[in-house]
């Protein structure tokens, strides 16, 4: 990986440490609108393609229900925006993570200091403790969730618990790739939000607040541009080898069902053995793919049921596998031929 790439990656901003969101206005003001009622639902699904900035909503609607913790306020009642100045003393803690009154679950590491691919149970039931003490800050108590597709089916259960029977003054903001995988009983206790990709001057913004890119650098927009509308993908693009690989990617794949062993060769090799990057483009490259297949089929999906049923199912496997690859540093020549091999079968 390039110094320049290297660079880029590492200076992307956490979404609890960034202040601004590009695009989605509507659904900003729908939380905001909510809340202001005083009869904000307890929980909310965010949901939307990776990497356009749901994360972000969640924490900035999270910084502004602690920071003004009235929801009748002039503060509150007069704000355009959930916008919270970064010196406030919130919003200094929520991107430290030092908040008492906020709650994130995520993907931790194992006893061994390695990521887990799921988020445990263990880690979920600090729900019931976080609600539940009162050494926390008073007022509104905020549980993030990113992303609840990454609960294992016993963590799901137990989050299903106490969303069934909300404490007071609680508020959950789930977020997820793919809304329509998420167990039922928790998405009928949701109130959804779905985003849309973002435009790609939007993109171009976002990335470059979040990278301190500037916003006319030509690899930007290059990015920007093959991003689908999606901020994270363009900052995996940044660089132009995981650009490349995309369309390596991409024309192995129109290939299907048939494959060519000296092309998947040469793809392992390109992956490299440690680049996450690279895996994360290549990875990427599958979903979309594997997206607008199943988006296709959807218009007959009475006759086509069975294809969707074995793409879904391929996309789970690929998604496990991926986890595992990077999680392990494992080699990615397996992974690519895996991959390629699975698609040959689900879609012969």
């Amino acid at each position: 990986m390039s110094a320049r790439k290297v660079e880029r990656e590492s200076a992307a901003r956490h979404p609890r440490e960034t202040p601004d969101l590009f695009g989605h206005r509507e659904t900003e003001t729908a939380l905001l609108d909510a809340y202001r009622s005083g009869r904000i639902p307890h929980a909310w699904l965010i949901g939307g393609p990776q990497g356009i900035g749901k994360a972000t909503l969640a924490y900035r609607m999270a910084r502004f229900v602690l920071a003004f913790r009235n929801p009748k306020s002039s503060q509150v009642q007069q704000a355009p925006t959930l916008r919270v100045d970064p010196a406030d003393p919130v919003a200094r803690q929520v991107a430290a993570g030092a908040h008492g009154g906020l709650l994130v679950l995520e993907r931790g590491l194992n006893d061994r200091g390695v990521m887990r691919t799921v988020i445990t149970v263990d880690e979920t039931r600090e729900t019931i403790a976080f609600f539940g003490s009162t050494a926390a800050a008073e007022g509104w108590r905020v549980c993030i969730v990113d992303t609840v597709d990454e609960l294992n089916p016993n963590a799901a259960n137990a989050l299903l618990k106490i969303l069934e029977e909300p404490p007071q003054q609680s508020l959950f903001l789930l977020v997820s790739h793919a809304p329509s995988r998420v167990l039922p009983t928790i998405l009928s206790r949701c109130r959804k939000l779905l985003l849309r990709p973002l435009e790609t001057d939007d993109v171009v913004r976002a990335a470059a607040a979040a990278t301190d890119i500037e916003a006319d650098d030509p690899a930007l927009a290059e990015a920007a541009a093959a991003s689908e509308g999606s901020i994270g993908r363009a900052l995996s693009l940044l660089g132009g080898d995981a650009l490349k690989l995309q369309q390596r990617t991409a024309a192995l794949l129109a290939t299907l069902p048939s494959v060519d062993p000296r092309e998947l060769h040469a793809l392992g090799e390109a992956l490299g053995t440690s680049d996450r990057v690279a895996l994360a483009a290549f990875i990427d490259g599958i979903d979309r793919w594997i997206a607008e297949r199943l988006h296709a089929d959807e218009a007959n999906a009475n006759q086509n049921l069975p294809r969707l049923a074995r793409l879904a199912e391929v996309w789970e496997k690929i998604v496990r596998a991926a986890r595992d690859t990077e999680t392990y540093n494992l080699e990615r020549k397996p992974l690519v031929f895996s991959v390629f091999s699975m698609l040959a079968d689900a879609t012969r």
